[in-house]
């Protein structure tokens, strides 16, 4: 069974960068949409950021500007690089990988990511 693995979460100051990475154990074959979701404590799971297989992205409003994605299908990994990062983006962060056939949604275990002085 394949599994995502995340890595690149942690602490740092408002201001700061951090990049996280998502790889997946096997192949994924078909695969149509990557993504990278957060949830914090007592909200619900929100879309951070999403890349389509023909390379279109998508951001949430709070990420845009801040945050970019990136994504490659042929070795089933996706990024996301964090640059000014607030407070307020701290969360759990879980990539997401989604293949059409057969269709699957393939979630990692998430990765902690704490904005604080």
């Amino acid at each position: 069974q394949v599994q995502l693995v995340e890595s690149g979460g942690g602490l740092v100051q408002p201001g700061g960068s951090l990049r996280l990475s998502c790889a997946a154990s096997g192949t994924i074959f078909s695969i149509y949409a990557m993504g990278w979701y957060r949830q914090a404590p007592g909200k619900q799971r929100e879309l951070v950021a999403a890349i389509a297989s023909g390379g279109s992205t998508n951001y949430a409003d709070s990420v845009k500007g801040r945050f970019s994605i990136s994504g490659d299908n042929a070795k089933n990994t996706v990024y996301l690089q964090m640059n000014s990062l607030k407070p307020e983006d701290t969360a759990v962060y879980y990539c997401r990988i989604s293949a059409t056939w057969p269709r699957v949604d393939y979630w990692g275990q998430g990765t902690q990511v704490t904005v604080s002085s």
